[in-house]
């Protein structure tokens, strides 16, 4: 299983070691060359238009959008679906899922709640889940006219190499530690900077509507406690309750784990020695993995002695296989949310 954004458990400053502005060349950095020449993306679509000029503020400063973008990069794990949900194609993104050797279409643009946006188009891949960085030079190539980098762990460093490249967004102000964000927050920062901020606003309330009726017709989530968690390094690891996952979870009524929370130290997800197993024997497990890291964690006794795995109150949720509802759970975007509600509900209920 690959704790999705980072393989390590710092998630922050994976992008500190940059390569410089001299190595790149003043001219990639500024996206310039031949004009006549086809680019990867040329064929994207136009992005419709919004209102500008708009100015986001965002934790690395503040940045003036000046015109509707037409070449969008999203350099932020999950930013292409906030993109794709106000009808434009990222000419560039990031693969959160590692696509498999040689398979087209990529699988970051095959999932059931993205498929349809994707089409026909392919995006170039600007960085892959693991790299210690994105590609400067291909993200030039495409010629940005905007970089979205919000749910992403880039430093200040990084910020000032892509704004050479094009107007740059960074995370939200008020976060303080990567992909601690409520996914609300993301969605309407990203919606400002392309001009649709009051349908990002709609978009997001509709989705709390939808989590709102969950809660609403299973009032006993209130009073039980659950947690998300996978099987990482052979050991059990939680998520936190500011993690998308966990935030999906207390989003359909469920008290959340918050004792995680604290030993967490920041990050997203936490690993758990044997003797902290107790942090996770609550009334319901939602187990995102693939087969054969389920059938791994089936076999782990300290799991299998827990109260909500033998009283059968565990949802096993399969990550990038079949449904994918922990990859959906894992987005938590404006597009794999209202799928993920669906799918986490109906695991409860069956």
């Amino acid at each position: 299983m690959l704790i999705h954004r980072t393989t390590v458990t710092k998630p922050r400053r994976r992008l500190a070691v940059m390569l410089s502005a001299a190595t790149l060349g003043i001219g990639l950095l500024s996206g310039c060359g031949s004009d006549s020449a086809k680019k990867p993306g040329d064929d994207a679509p136009a992005a419709a238009t919004g209102a500008f000029p708009v100015t986001v503020e965002h934790a690395f400063g503040s940045t003036e959008i000046t015109k509707a973008p037409q070449r969008v990069v999203s350099v932020g794990y999950t930013d292409d679906q906030a993109v794709l949900a106000f009808g434009i194609k990222p000419v560039g993104m990031v693969d959160q899922y590692p696509n498999p050797a040689g398979r087209s279409p990529d699988i970051n643009t095959q999932w059931p709640w993205v498929k349809d946006k994707w089409g026909d188009t392919k995006p170039e891949v600007i960085m892959s889940n693991g790299d210690s960085g994105p590609n400067y030079e291909k993200i030039a190539s495409l010629r940005p006219d905007l970089i979205i980098a919000v749910y992403s762990e880039i430093d200040q460093a990084a910020y000032e190499k892509l704004s050479k490249i094009a107007p740059t967004v960074g995370r939200t102000k008020g976060e303080k530690e990567p992909f601690s964000a409520p996914w609300q927050d993301n969605a309407v920062h990203i919606a400002k900077a392309l001009g649709k901020e009051d349908e990002g606003k709609a978009l997001v309330k509709g989705i709390q509507d939808k989590l709102d009726a969950a809660a609403a017709a299973h009032p006993e989530f209130a009073d039980q406690t659950a947690v998300a968690l996978s099987w990482y390094k052979d050991s059990l690891a939680p998520f936190t309750t500011t993690d998308v996952r966990g935030r999906l979870v207390t989003g359909i009524g469920y008290k959340g784990a918050t004792k995680i929370d604290e030993i967490a130290d920041g990050n997203f997800f936490t690993v758990l020695s044997p003797e902290r197993v107790d942090l996770v024997d609550v009334d319901r497990i939602f187990v995102i993995n693939d087969k054969a890291d389920t059938d791994a964690l089936k076999k782990f006794e300290l799991f299998t002695n827990l109260s909500a795995v033998k009283n059968d109150k565990v949802s096993y949720l399969l990550d990038s296989e079949g449904p994918a509802v922990g990859a959906a759970m894992s987005q938590g975007t404006l597009l794999s949310l209202p799928y993920a509600i669906d799918e986490l509900v109906e695991s409860v209920d069956r």
